[in-house]
């Protein structure tokens, strides 16, 4: 087997998406949709979900799968039995590696701890916890519902029960926010018994309420002044950077995001999910159906998947620079010809004039953005860009 054809057999993350939330936020441009409790889908959804799971999976059933995701909306709404049918499902239909990482997302909100308990029976072994601040006043311009302390109890519930690796995410740069504020809100959390933080700037995506009505943000000197200044206090806990925004305890970095960084496969089952998969004829991207009543209906007549198609060279370079050089480590030269498939010969020459205009650098092995590099990751990202 050569390089460029060995990604055909590495192994595969999992995402499962869950799309349904108590309250769409206004920042907020995932595919989630609000419902209440009693208007959720759960069963004719989950049914859907196994099936599609059942039919995809027949194509990676060799390949071994290292990490599981179950984002959304909020997964949490689901009951555990739910939740473990999806995993018993993903077991039973995969190869599922025997230290799998197995993340489940959720809100803070209180009624949700007391299923903590039951989705690690279940077989949850890492959760994902959405803080975005631990200000009253900036959860309310962010739309959240819950408060601080809801925040707080909720780790400190599912550290209690058993959980031994928690991310919680948190946003800066939020409406109206003060420097004190934002390192308030990063101390507070640091001292909270958790193995990672998501730590990132709040952006205005299209399609959201915040890009139609944008509210009064910081200027950029105060978010970089906080982003700095959080950082510090992260290291100063024991969180070690390790991509763009995240930071994490004891080498407990997230498995499933790093393989997404990394620039390896993925299959994604759920309404509007996206995968990614090397084949013996290149490397493919499809997504399903986004709507869930539409996706539900699709998938019983197998008409869920659309918008399936090859990457071409050019932008694979792309796509791998976008994603491996979020990675503080960057990337060794056989990465690249592993995951695209591409020889390194054909970028080469454009990564040793980033170096020479101190954009990237080279340590050890590892290609990586320098200091400055990083700081303007966006800009230096877009140069990889195909040529229109």
């Amino acid at each position: 087997m050569n390089e460029a054809s060995a990604a055909i057999h590495s192994p595969i993350s999992l995402y499962i998406h869950l799309p349904w939330c108590l309250h769409k936020c206004a920042y907020c441009d995932f595919n989630s949709h609000a419902t209440e409790l009693d208007s959720l889908p759960e069963q004719s959804y989950l049914q859907a979900l196994l099936t599609d799971l059942q039919q995809a999976t027949k194509t990676i059933v060799q390949r071994e799968v290292r990490s599981i995701f179950i984002g959304g909306g909020t997964p949490s709404l689901f009951s555990p039995a739910s939740i473990e049918k999806i995993l018993v499902a993903c077991k039973e239909s995969t190869s599922l590696n025997s230290d799998c990482e197995i993340t489940l997302e959720t809100n803070p909100g209180t009624f949700e701890h007391q299923k903590f308990s039951e989705f690690l029976a279940a077989g949850v072994n890492r959760l994902s916890i959405g803080v975005q601040s631990l200000n009253n006043k900036h959860l309310n311009s962010l739309e959240r519902i819950h408060n601080s302390q809801e925040a707080i109890s909720a780790i400190q519930s599912a550290a209690k029960i058993g959980f031994s690796n928690i991310n919680a995410d948190l946003m800066f740069g939020l409406p109206k926010q003060s420097i004190n504020d934002a390192l308030q809100d990063i101390q507070t959390l640091c001292e909270q018994p958790l193995t990672h933080i998501s730590y990132y700037q709040l952006t205005l995506e299209p399609n959201t309420l915040f890009h139609r009505f944008p509210p009064d943000l910081p200027d950029e000197d105060i978010t970089w002044t906080i982003q700095n200044n959080g950082m510090e206090v992260l290291a100063k806990h024991g969180f070690e950077r390790y991509e763009v925004s995240a930071y994490a305890h004891d080498n407990l970095q997230c498995l499933h995001n790093i393989n997404y960084w990394q620039f390896g496969d993925y299959l994604g089952i759920g309404a509007g999910a996206h995968s990614k998969l090397s084949t013996a004829n290149g490397i493919i991207r499809f997504q399903r159906v986004r709507q869930p009543s539409s996706y539900m209906q699709a998938v019983s007549t197998g008409s869920h998947i659309i918008q399936e198609h090859y990457i071409d060279s050019e932008s694979l370079i792309f796509e791998f620079m976008l994603n491996n050089l979020r990675l503080r480590r960057g990337f060794k030269a056989q990465a690249f010809t592993y995951f695209t498939g591409l020889e390194w010969s054909v970028v080469k020459p454009r990564i040793l004039a980033f170096i020479e205009d101190g954009l990237l650098e080279k340590s050890h092995d590892y290609y990586r953005a320098s200091p400055m590099g990083y700081r303007f990751l966006d800009e230096v990202t877009q140069r990889f860009l195909p040529a229109a």
